[in-house]
């Protein structure tokens, strides 16, 4: 299992020039697209980017999520809505299973969610789970943890729609 390490080494020096964006999300409008498909997992990641947007001060006006059947038709909707947003956020879950349909279902989301954000130049954010099983998954989408990859998701949008904005 891959984990981000935080914190900052002893010998770290900030660069003089550098940008980064705040995790203030008071002027963001934010929009999540979930996948409906492993809804029991999805539900949940939902509930974490929720909560990492309101913990962050995007208002509940300022935010809207748009359901669709499953992982595949998340780039579409994206496409759709990315105008009206500062980001999106990307929601699914896909667990591996005995054939190759994982395979053709990941590249085509991941492809499809970078494709999105580079053609509208704004932050397209990929919250979906690509998991050996359901346990993985359950642990990746734990309910009120930080470790929560909706909530991560959340953060992600809001810091990368606030740095562009420095730009």
């Amino acid at each position: 299992m891959t984990i981000n390490q935080t914190g900052t080494p002893d010998h770290f020096e900030y660069p003089r020039n550098h940008t980064t964006g705040s995790l203030d999300g008071r002027l963001l409008r934010i929009g999540i697209v979930c996948a409906r498909f492993n809804e029991f997992i999805t539900k949940s990641l939902l509930m974490g980017a929720i909560s990492g947007l309101s913990d962050h001060h995007v208002s509940d006006a300022n935010h809207h999520t748009y359901w669709v059947p499953g992982a595949f038709e998340i780039p579409l909707m994206m496409s759709h809505i990315m105008p009206t947003y500062d980001a999106v956020i990307a929601l699914a879950c896909v667990i591996k299973g005995d054939t190759a349909h994982f395979d053709y279902v990941c590249d085509a989301v991941t492809q499809g969610v970078l494709q999105v954000s580079l053609q509208h130049q704004k932050p397209g954010i990929f919250g979906v789970l690509t998991t050996d099983t359901v346990d993985q998954a359950l642990e990746r989408a734990r309910p009120h943890s930080p470790s929560n990859k909706g909530y991560e998701a959340a953060l992600t949008a809001i810091e990368m729609a606030n740095a562009l904005t420095t730009l």
